[in-house]
């Protein structure tokens, strides 16, 4: 069994191809797979850490069922009783289905995670190897799970300029598969001087909320590939939705809230009958009360920061500079706020087609004041002129964010100087345009550093991808042929 994170990940997933005949989604099959790996690294880490797995869910169990029928019995038995437990299985296992009918299948997919001993993967293969998954699950646009993926590259530049260090509480409030969260954990893990600074990195550091409990379930495996959470510990998701209520304060903010108009909750009663459908909130550490989704979001994360606590937010353009609540919510972040910092992101780079997004960067002034917010000023890096960006002939990499993250300047901000992408802008000048917008946008004649690739190289790029493919549909043919002929 191949050990590099491509070459696993490959393994794992050229699978899917065949569940895929049985009507298996992409989507499902992670799934399918999230519960196997949790289980099969319970068993492997048992004697370290205690699990509240009963024993005829175990590995171990699933493993020592003879007959195809009844280990499939069993393992429909295991999701449901599993959905029940608390903390981390719990959370993995919310409203489980099987989606595998077949059950030589099913065996087969058992015996494809079984040759790993995953606990003794580096922690860098094992979550190289799910965000695997999630990217190509990611692919699959027409399940939905795009919508849940924010581009690595960018991820990882915004936290590069915040940088986030040991004994912080962060937290993302729509934390989808976990992007903001992983990336946060992979920059501190190699800046961690104490054991309780690795402590608190495995069990507090790290905090989300997903509406979705599948892809909350997605996540919290995510994180636990990497170390993080307990099978028997309180999980560091939540499942629900976040902008219901105050969060706990924490010290920094990475997040990317969905794109969509409006906010809908569903209000039910106890008879499991809905009572109505609330197109807004109505919270007292709300500036404004709107149906906005990202101006609710943007509204959220601020009352969750402490007073000098860091965000890096991302929203849609009209964040920027929508009137109404809008105007009221931006001149409320510059008189409560310190907005230092504003990137604007290219179309071309997200799974919604066309989408125009932007970063917001800004810190929680300790107080507030209107007469101080007119002497800050606000720097502006445009991403979006002069560049072309396509999902799969050319994705955004992280060399493409580079000059951002040095102009950022973050080890010393006050040494900024503008360049022809990177423009500074007064709060007074900010506060006197229409409905006080920051849409602000100018030419860039700047060259840029953009290469599509050559049409060869392309070319071989694709036929090796194929060759690939066609040797691990031909393992998989030949494995199916044993399993066929021992039935027989």
């Amino acid at each position: 069994m191949p050990t590099s994170a491509t070459a696993l990940t490959q393994k794992v997933w050229s699978y899917a191809g065949v569940l895929k005949d049985d009507g298996l989604a992409f989507m499902d099959y992670t799934e399918q797979i999230t519960y196997l790996l949790f289980l099969k690294m319970a068993w492997e880490q048992r004697e370290h850490t205690a699990s509240d797995i009963p024993s005829r869910y175990t590995w171990s169990a699933l493993l020592e069922i003879p007959e195809d029928n009844k280990l499939l019995e069993r393992y429909h038995q295991a999701l449901k009783n599993l959905s029940n437990r608390p903390g981390l299985i719990g959370l993995i296992f919310t409203k489980p289905q099987s989606k595998i009918n077949d059950p030589a299948k099913l065996r087969h997919l058992i015996h494809l995670i079984n040759g790993e001993q995953w606990s003794d993967l580096d922690i860098d293969v094992k979550g190289e190897v799910y965000e695997g998954l999630l990217a190509r699950n990611a692919d699959d646009v027409r399940g939905g799970a795009g919508q849940y993926f924010t581009p690595r590259p960018v991820i990882r530049a915004i936290v590069e300029v915040m940088r986030p260090t040991p004994q912080l509480r962060i937290c993302d409030p729509a934390c989808g598969t976990g992007g903001f969260l992983l990336a946060a954990h992979d920059y501190l893990r190699t800046r961690l001087k104490t054991a309780a600074d690795r402590n608190h990195l495995a069990t507090k550091s790290l905090l989300g909320a997903e509406l979705v409990p599948n892809v909350a379930r997605l996540c919290a495996m995510n994180l636990f590939l990497r170390g993080i959470g307990r099978p028997n510990a309180e999980p560091p998701i939540s499942i629900g939705d976040s902008l219901e209520k105050p969060f706990e304060k924490v010290d920094m903010v990475l997040t990317n809230p969905p794109f969509g108009r409006r906010s809908s909750v569903t209000i039910v009663g106890r008879d499991g009958k809905v009572i109505a459908d609330r197109m807004s909130y109505d919270r007292p550490d709300f500036w404004a009360t709107t149906s906005n989704k990202q101006l609710n979001f943007l509204q959220h994360v601020i009352s969750m920061l402490k007073a000098g606590g860091r965000a890096a937010v991302v929203v849609p353009d009209n964040v920027l500079y929508e009137g109404g609540a809008g105007e009221v919510i931006r001149r409320k972040l510059l008189e409560y706020c310190d907005l230092h910092t504003l990137l604007r992101l290219p179309t071309g780079i997200w799974y919604s087609h066309e989408v125009k997004a932007n970063v917001l960067f800004f810190e929680k002034l300790r107080r507030a004041s209107n007469e101080d917010a007119r002497k800050r000023t606000l720097w502006v890096y445009d991403l979006r002129n002069g560049f072309d960006f396509s999902l799969r002939r050319h994705p955004i990499e992280s060399e493409h964010l580079d000059d951002f993250v040095s102009c950022y300047s973050a080890e010393n901000p006050k040494s900024r100087v503008e360049t022809a992408r990177f423009r500074s802008f007064t709060y007074e000048d900010l506060l006197r345009r229409d409905k006080a917008n920051f849409d602000v946008q100018w030419t860039v004649k700047a060259p840029t550093t953009i290469r599509a690739p050559k049409s060869k190289e392309l070319m071989d790029q694709i036929m090796a991808d194929l060759q690939q493919a066609m040797d691990e549909f031909a393992s998989i043919d030949r494995d199916l042929g044993k399993i066929i002929s021992k039935k027989r």
